[in-house]
């Protein structure tokens, strides 16, 4: 039997990218998936359609991230269409903008932290509505432990996340909900903007030699999502191979 079987995920933000892989990746270990997209409908049905083809169960559903009441209807469309929800995956981002902390505009540090507080309360919503037992995970970044030039207000969105996560394990922990966060490396995906030399020389300083693919993070949320990860919580797992 699939390991998730007779499970309903959330996955924000995962009509592509990172996002998607994780949707097909617990879809295929036999969640139902409520996939979730800002404006790309026709990527999310692509996402839904392959998650039916592996025998499980999705729907499409748009949400502004932005926005605390369009998180809240999220929640309440799985219930009403799956009846209960046992795991969130917190992946939506907005644009990710690297400047100079003397650089950065008021509304390019919004962008990034309206995002942060959009995972806070879907992460309130969780805790409201996850079956006991259940998984959150949240997405952040290898960038808040790298102290990247220029990735102030970045990392900083994500380092909120990180805490938001560990404070709330300890709150969920009574109730047998396991709280992670996931800090992906550089990332091939259609967001990365780095120039072809910038991309060699992050290669070079990963162990493993590569630029991590969406698999890679995937498969790192599965283990955390799993039965067999009933006893690590309150953890950022590090799914970047090694860069440091």
């Amino acid at each position: 039997m699939p390991s998730l079987q007779n499970k309903v995920a959330i996955v924000t933000g995962s009509s592509r990218g990172i996002g998607r892989a994780i949707a097909e990746r617990l879809g295929r270990d036999g969640a139902s998936v409520a996939v979730t997209y800002a404006k790309n409908k026709d990527k999310a049905e692509e996402v839904v359609a392959a998650i039916k083809a592996s025998g499980s169960e999705a729907i499409a559903l748009q949400v502004d991230v932005k926005e605390i009441d369009s998180v809240r209807r999220l929640f309440q469309q799985v219930l009403d269409h799956f009846g209960r929800i046992d795991i969130l995956v917190n992946n939506a981002a907005g644009k990710n903008i690297f400047k100079p902390t003397i650089e950065m505009t008021n509304d390019e540090y919004n962008s990034m932290f309206d995002i942060t507080r959009g995972v806070y309360f879907a992460l309130q919503e969780a805790a409201k509505h996850l079956a006991d037992g259940g998984r959150i995970i949240s997405i952040s970044t290898s960038g808040t432990v790298m102290a990247i030039p220029a990735g102030g207000a970045y990392s900083g969105s994500k380092g909120a996340i990180e805490q938001f996560s560990a404070c709330l394990a300890k709150e969920l922990g009574k109730r047998g909900i396991t709280v992670n966060t996931v800090s992906p490396g550089v990332t091939d995906t259609d967001g990365l903007v780095l120039d072809e030399e910038q991309v060699n020389q992050l290669i070079a300083q990963t162990p493993l030699q590569r630029l991590g693919q969406p698999k890679d993070v995937a498969d790192a949320v599965a283990i955390l999502v799993s039965d067999d990860a009933h006893w690590i919580t309150g953890q950022s797992i590090r799914a970047n191979g090694g860069i440091a």
